[in-house]
């Protein structure tokens, strides 16, 4: 009965997504793809020993600064005079730094004073812009060609996830001109690299980022209408094979790249990246979490810390073998719940898409790989517990680590009804605190766990509970959060990446590899949803 219970909820999700996605008006969306643009090579293989040496050395004490200095002369030219002065008597690495490379300088943002939440908000939007259509010779940063909004503070580029929190405060403000612009922008990323990197830099293009693109489309398609919808659709697709690039050649039991098959067949997607040597930006910590392995080879661990830079959730117990140690981790082997939720949106965005040019073959494939995914999240993403989690397919059992990932299947509607307010019950249980919703129920020191706090995750939540019919429990996680986000404002005037929520007292979150960033993109965005839900008078 089970069974036949749940085939019948998926021949439901067939017959729901196939009406949803045929409406619309019908035109047919042309995209031209941009030619020419070669990205640069990371600093780590321009510089090679010098950037060993300086990343090693500490010359900065953030080991991003390096990899966002902009050379004053050709990086070739550069290791020439530092293979030649290095051995040199009295020779200082920092001096040589300084003379050829120009830092990066963080813009110094003061507000002015007595200002209102949402007026500080609005007020940081276009401290926070950049327009970065041109790019010093030899920089890191990947030219864009509209502006666009950045975190803030270390983050000087625009990052994939949390673009998409911030156009929810953009649209909220009235600025769809930014929503459009920083959509063409990805667009123009997936036509000229294939994909949307972790952020507009060399660095970074090894790399993805929770797939937003579709829900980005979809915020513009609420103001806009369907034509967005069809106007995105190539990308939409371009970047779908991103993600599935390798799946028509495993075996079950297999992966590739960002793809897992199942032993039944079941494909579903993990995060991975492809490179597997330190990260740039984070080079002397990857390498210190290598020393302390001796049971795996330091590339593969350095793949799997990458793939969680990858996922956004760098760091997090999610990845942790132990569920506790960074250097257990192993971020490759686990098939992760927001991942697969994500990408059901992107399928059923694109048959939406199809829908509106009358591909009625494009819309049938793809309402038939949603309604797939769909029943693959349910069988393996579904822990016996009461919530959905995480699947290590290596070790062929669900992840036992409670997260704020649980609320994606119902963000995006993939959950069952009956999971769906189980998994409720069980955030609520576990993961509600004074001040909004706990990341994990591990406390690890990084900044992806218990005690914080972050925004992308209260908004994740509020609408997926929404969705499933518990605006309570959604209006109990955003006003809590409001709350904090409230308090560290009023007695610091900033709003910040992330929060403590836990205890008494709240305030500003800690943990991970960098200081508490302010600025800050995503917290304004969904701060800005929030009041308009729950403090409409704020």
């Amino acid at each position: 009965m089970i069974v036949l219970s749940r085939y019948r909820q998926a021949q439901d999700m067939r017959r729901l997504l196939g009406a949803w996605v045929l409406l619309g008006a019908a035109s047919v969306a042309h995209a031209d793809a941009q030619n020419g643009y070669v990205v640069p090579p990371p600093p780590s293989e321009l510089y090679g020993e010098l950037f060993v040496a300086v990343q090693t050395q500490q010359i900065y004490p953030d080991q991003k600064t390096f990899v966002d200095a902009t050379p004053k002369i050709d990086p070739a030219q550069i290791n020439r005079l530092y293979l030649q002065q290095r051995a040199v008597p009295g020779f200082s690495l920092s001096a040589f730094v300084a003379q050829y490379f120009t830092p990066p300088t963080d813009q110094v943002i003061t507000p002015p004073p007595n200002q209102t939440l949402r007026d500080h908000i609005n007020w940081l939007w276009p401290a926070l812009t950049r327009n970065t259509s041109t790019v010093p010779p030899y920089s890191t940063l990947i030219p864009m060609p509209k502006p666009y909004v950045v975190p803030g503070g270390r983050f000087r580029e625009g990052y994939y996830w949390d673009t998409y929190f911030t156009m929810l405060g953009l649209q909220e403000a009235g600025r769809e001109d930014l929503v459009d612009n920083m959509l063409d922008n990805f667009a123009y990323l997936i036509d000229t690299i294939g994909h949307i990197p972790n952020g507009n830099r060399s660095y970074y293009v090894s790399r993805s980022q929770p797939p937003f693109f579709s829900y980005m489309v979809e915020l513009a398609a609420h103001k806009e209408g369907g034509r967005v919808y069809q106007r995105y659709l190539p990308q939409m697709r371009r970047e779908y094979h991103y993600w599935m690039k390798g799946s028509h050649s495993l075996e079950p039991g297999g992966a590739v790249r960002n793809v897992v098959m199942l032993p039944d067949r079941t494909v579903l997607n993990r995060y991975w990246d492809e490179r597997d040597t330190p990260r740039d930006e984070s080079y002397l910590q990857d390498v210190t979490t290598a020393a302390t392995v001796h049971d795996r080879p330091a590339n593969e661990l350095y793949r799997d810390l990458r793939a969680a830079a990858e996922s956004g959730w760098d760091f997090s117990s999610r990845w942790f073998g132990d569920n506790q140690t960074l250097a257990t981790i192993r971020t490759t082997s686990i098939v992760p719940v927001d991942l697969n939720s994500l990408m059901f949106h992107l399928e059923t965005t694109i048959a939406r898409g199809c829908g509106e040019v009358r591909d009625f073959g494009c819309v049938a494939e793809f309402i038939g790989k949603a309604a797939k995914r769909a029943i693959g999240i349910n069988k393996y993403l579904w822990n016996s517990n009461g919530y959905y989690g995480d699947y290590d397919w290596k070790l062929g059992q669900p992840r036992n680590n409670p997260s704020a990932a649980m609320l994606y299947p119902l963000f995006a509607g993939a959950a069952w009804p009956d999971r769906a307010h189980a998994t409720a019950r069980t955030a609520e249980a576990l993961l509600l605190k004074p001040g909004g919703l706990t990341t994990t129920t591990h406390n690890t020191t990084q900044q992806w766990d218990a005690p914080n706090g972050w925004a992308p995750l209260h908004w994740i939540a509020v609408q997926g509970l929404r969705r499933y019919g518990r605006g309570d429990l959604a209006q109990q996680i955003g006003t809590r959060f409001l709350t904090d986000v409230n308090h560290v404002y009023a007695t610091e005037q900033k709003l910040v990446e992330k929060y403590i929520v836990e205890g008494t007292g709240t305030g500003g979150g800690g943990g991970g590899e960098y200081p508490l960033q302010d600025g800050f993109g995503w917290t304004n965005g969904v701060t800005l949803r929030l009041l308009d839900l729950y403090a409409p008078g704020q």
